[in-house]
């Protein structure tokens, strides 16, 4: 399978995102985004696809993958027309904490967790149960600070498990990454700085030293998606936060996703 970019946006007011999915089935395709991500899965069966990896996925588990890794969630055993895939998902950058928090001596564990999760970490032991009332929890609060104190609780709980599982060891350490993946991120970096003004291929390219031409092909062989379309998934996506969060009219919305005309915002966004 090949993989397709995600493009993930985090609201104004926070530094990470939380979501809870209550869903017929997974939906998701193998995707990877420059995020860490740990699931809950609450509900729901299937195999569970990670890098080159294949295992089976079940209610309770908890998975924390590191950013970029493929990964994919397959449903099996669906009722149609029922809720048979629920999970809670947090994910978050390195530096949603600051640019050098995660350095502090105080983070020494939750970096060595962190560094570990290249291979993907499933958690079987006590802390999945103190974990998964953790999240559970976490979903009910309003306040974002307290939600920001949870998810340090949760990441050293986590850091002091004892009974983990990696799901990838076909790596030599955790510090192996894929070459490709490391050049697209300035690009990737160039689209979430500028996708609310004025983006072009031009500078794109420049970022990585190639022709208009040839960077199109490989940033469709890297992502699964025209330039274009990733730049398209990140306004719609900070518009559906601007709706979610604020009051805004929704020509304000468009204007300042990103968009310069309603009308296109309208058909786009359908």
């Amino acid at each position: 399978m090949q993989a397709k970019y995600e493009a993930l946006i985090v609201a104004e007011n926070n530094s990470f995102l939380l979501r809870n999915f209550e869903l017929e089935e997974f939906e998701s395709p193998y995707h990877f985004h420059p995020q860490y991500e740990l699931t809950l899965i609450l509900k729901g069966v299937g195999k569970r696809f990670v890098r080159s990896q294949i295992g089976t996925f079940n209610e309770g588990e908890i998975i924390l993958l590191a950013p970029n890794i493929p990964h994919y969630w397959k449903s099996e055993n669906v009722v149609k027309g029922k809720i048979n895939a629920q999970s809670i998902v947090i994910q978050f950058t390195e530096d949603f904490l600051g640019e050098k928090t995660l350095a502090l001596p105080e983070f020494k564990k939750i970096n060595t967790l962190l560094k570990a999760s290249q291979k993907g970490i499933s958690f079987l032991g006590n802390e999945n149960l103190i974990v998964r009332k953790m999240m559970i929890e976490m979903c009910k609060i309003e306040d974002n600070f307290k939600r920001l104190i949870y998810l340090l609780e949760i990441l050293q709980t986590l850091a002091n498990a004892t009974s983990v599982k990696l799901l990838d060891n076909s790596l030599k350490n955790t510090h192996e990454l894929d070459e490709g993946q490391n050049r697209i991120n300035p690009v990737l970096q160039y689209i979430v700085e500028n996708f609310q003004e004025s983006v072009s291929l031009e500078n794109a390219a420049d970022k990585v030293s190639l022709s208009v031409t040839a960077f199109c092909k490989y940033f469709k062989k890297a992502t699964s998606k025209t330039f274009m379309e990733v730049v398209m998934e990140y306004r719609i996506n900070y518009a559906i936060q601007l709706l979610i969060n604020s009051n805004k009219k929704i020509s304000e919305i468009c204007y300042e996703s990103g968009f310069k005309d309603v009308s296109q915002f309208h058909k786009v966004f359908k």
